[in-house]
């Protein structure tokens, strides 16, 4: 004994699935629009005017910046040919790349061979994005990506 498959059957099975698939593509866009963290700058063209400027003074450094985590220690390290460097100010914000509601501010110190700050960070990608002042008075801008092991 088997039914026989109406227009209505079909038409019923079309819409279920069309449904589930317009509802989980709202979800994610919600999701996605709410989570958004925001602009990086106010005016791409004006911060573009002056970038390759910025970039060449930064290069000119020759700083090697690292970010590690471990122990609850966030380490930055920022090296030179000379060594160690300690610039005159440390601006970073540390928090996820995809929202933020968990961004803090680091309280780093120098201990002669890097800057650390105690944070407690759980597993996942974080960002560093810090903003260093040369002694000669450059500005060091960069976003430096590292993962926290679970």
């Amino acid at each position: 004994m088997s039914r026989e498959i109406k227009g209505i059957h079909v038409f019923a099975m079309f819409a279920v699935g069309f449904s589930i698939v317009i509802g989980v593509n709202l979800t994610l866009a919600t999701q996605a629009v709410r989570t958004f963290p925001g602009l990086e700058t106010k005016n791409s063209y004006v911060a573009s005017q002056s970038f390759d400027e910025r970039r060449a003074a930064q290069l000119a450094l020759g700083w090697d910046v690292k970010v590690g985590y471990a122990d609850g220690t966030l380490r930055l390290s920022i090296v030179d040919e000379d060594g160690p460097v300690d610039p005159k100010l440390i601006d970073a914000t540390l928090g996820r790349a995809t929202t933020v509601s968990s961004d803090r501010t680091p309280a780093f110190r120098f201990d002669g061979k890097a800057h650390l700050a105690a944070e407690d960070l759980s597993a996942g990608n974080w960002n560093l994005r810090m903003k260093a002042i040369a002694e000669d008075g450059t500005v060091f801008e960069q976003r430096i990506p590292f993962v926290v092991p679970q």
